[in-house]
């Protein structure tokens, strides 16, 4: 309580402040109005580009149509760049060969192996020798390699991690596994690249076929990010093995039935190294083509302090078409998108006007991330202006309905404010000052409660920034069940009046954050736990 007050009291001497920055910033929020969002958000997640998805030709065109209204206000492109895009890789592998064999005898691809092929280069290891290291792990609170030598031989293992008597996973302490269960695999194939094996077998121990799906995929993946492994990191080829083939290499070894029942329950197993005799042979060959998808920039430069940075943010890209039906994405995330186009419309008529923000505004539009925040990634590991330079990033997220969940008196007047009380006391203060003097919605931070279950700080764009200590506020409508991820998030669902109204808030809250004598501090802990 004694907090909330502080916070009120620093919001409100803030907001006297505020009278005094440049310009009339309600003039320019009025640009910003239901029918001018829907006039971009009708094209945005129209039929014509076909759901937006990440590496389509629908997402290309809707990257042009963001970038044809940035050059029609007379926003700049970074100068870093060659236009308004800012290009990044993707991969779409195909299998030639997978070649197997155990012993002299070939092993089945699709029956008994598998090889991913995102995660698996072009090459091939022999070996004489196999060694069943439990779950891999190799963590200073549980480890399979203790007093275990695996130079020179194949390692095989469980996928998972142990868990305690108590239900809570070893290393993590809780209910929720770590980085040896997502991404698990990565960093088991370079815990035994790190001790020397020249090859790994991965058994799923929950997998006792692979779906057909997953089969498919090994022959040939969609598009994907290139994650680079981090400096230093070696790496091994690996093949996904089923439990029925595991067990004819380590059955007459242990009790492998035993074995498998308990990594199903993700119990301590009671022997972790089983050394057998087997001669392996894996070969192994794809074929690579790339492409690429972008992230759409825009800049107002800045006056006195136009070397810092403000970062408006929103992905445009959706989920495509499915069994032949497109997925409009017109809440999530179009609304965030026209929020991003619809800002810089206020904005670059405020400096036409003469009151350009001192601090530089980018405008930033990002794809992938509901491939898994690709976009904004790649941004944060190749930015073009300095990250210590920037001072906030406002990323919005589906802002145009109405949570289906909330049963509350204020459900046409609310907003979920997402980072509020991390990496910078300013933030809350600067936001609810701006709400308070031009909005007053509601500002929900329930999804900052580190225990929420729902984690949504690690689920948007605004968490690449995050991650590299830029302090962030995420702007979130809620838990749209109806709709989300379905054919049936369509423009015709919005909440005109309550978008504009959100959306000025955002603006306001821009503005100010833009125009204050210094950045904002970076003073405040994460303290959300792991991703």
């Amino acid at each position: 309580m004694m907090r909330r007050k502080l916070l009120f009291l620093s919001a409100v001497l803030f907001s006297m402040q505020a009278m005094a920055q440049p310009g009339d910033a309600s003039k320019y929020a009025s640009v910003i109005t239901g029918d001018n969002l829907k006039k971009h958000l009708t094209i945005i997640a129209s039929d014509e580009f076909e759901g937006r998805e990440t590496g389509t030709e629908g997402q290309r065109k809707a990257a042009a149509y963001i970038e044809s209204q940035f050059k029609s206000m007379g926003l700049k492109p970074a100068p870093a760049l060659n236009g308004y895009q800012q290009y990044y890789p993707l991969y779409q592998d195909s299998m030639v060969t997978a070649e197997f064999k155990l012993n002299g005898k070939d092993a089945e691809f699709g029956k008994d192996f598998i090889i991913p092929l995102n995660s698996n280069e072009t090459g091939k290891f022999k070996g004489k020798k196999a060694i069943f290291v439990g779950y891999g792990i190799d963590d200073e609170k549980y480890s399979d390699y203790k007093d275990v030598n695996v130079k020179g031989k194949v390692v095989i293992f469980f996928l998972g991690e142990p868990k305690n008597a108590d239900g809570n996973y070893i290393i993590t302490g809780t209910k929720r596994g770590g980085e040896w269960s997502f991404p698990g695999i990565t960093k088991k194939i370079a815990a035994a690249a790190s001790k020397g094996a020249i090859g790994a077998l991965v058994i799923s121990p929950n997998q006792d076929v692979f779906a057909q799906r997953t089969i498919d995929n090994a022959k040939k993946t969609g598009v994907y990010f290139p994650r680079a492994a981090a400096p230093g990191v070696k790496t091994i080829n690996y093949a996904l093995i089923t439990p029925a083939l595991a067990k004819t290499i380590v059955g007459d070894k242990f009790d492998f039935d035993s074995y498998l029942k308990s990594a199903k329950a993700s119990e301590v197993l009671k022997i972790n190294a089983v050394e057998t005799s087997l001669k392996t042979s894996y070969k192994f060959n794809k074929y690579r083509s790339t492409t690429n998808a972008s992230n759409v920039v825009g800049i107002i430069e800045g006056t006195d302090k136009k070397d810092e940075y403000v970062f408006l943010t929103g992905h445009y890209d959706h989920l495509g078409k499915q069994g032949g039906k497109i997925y409009y994405g017109a809440d999530d995330d179009g609304s965030g998108t026209c929020a991003v186009i619809q800002m810089a419309e206020a904005f670059s008529k405020a400096a036409a006007e003469g009151h350009r923000p001192r601090r530089t505004i980018v405008f930033m539009t990002v794809s992938g991330e509901e491939k898994g925040l690709w976009g904004s990634e790649y941004y944060s590991d190749h930015p073009f202006f300095p990250l210590d330079k920037t001072s906030v990033d406002l990323n919005t997220d589906m802002v145009g309905r109405i949570d289906t969940e909330r049963k509350l008196a204020d459900t046409m007047n609310y907003v979920y404010v997402i980072g509020h009380d991390k990496l910078s006391s300013d933030l809350p203060i600067i936001n609810e000052a701006a709400n308070n003097n031009y909005t007053r919605l509601t500002l929900d931070y329930k999804f900052d409660d580190p225990k929420d279950p729902n984690r949504i700080y690690f689920r948007s764009d605004h968490y690449n920034f995050a991650r590299k200590g830029v302090p962030i506020l995420f702007f979130y409508d809620g838990m749209l069940l109806a709709d989300y991820h379905k054919p049936t998030d369509t423009v015709d669902k919005i909440s005109w009046g309550l978008y504009e109204k959100r959306v000025r808030m955002i603006f306001h809250t821009a503005w100010l954050m833009a125009n204050r004598d210094e950045m904002l501090k970076r003073d405040t802990p994460l303290n959300m736990g792991t991703r």
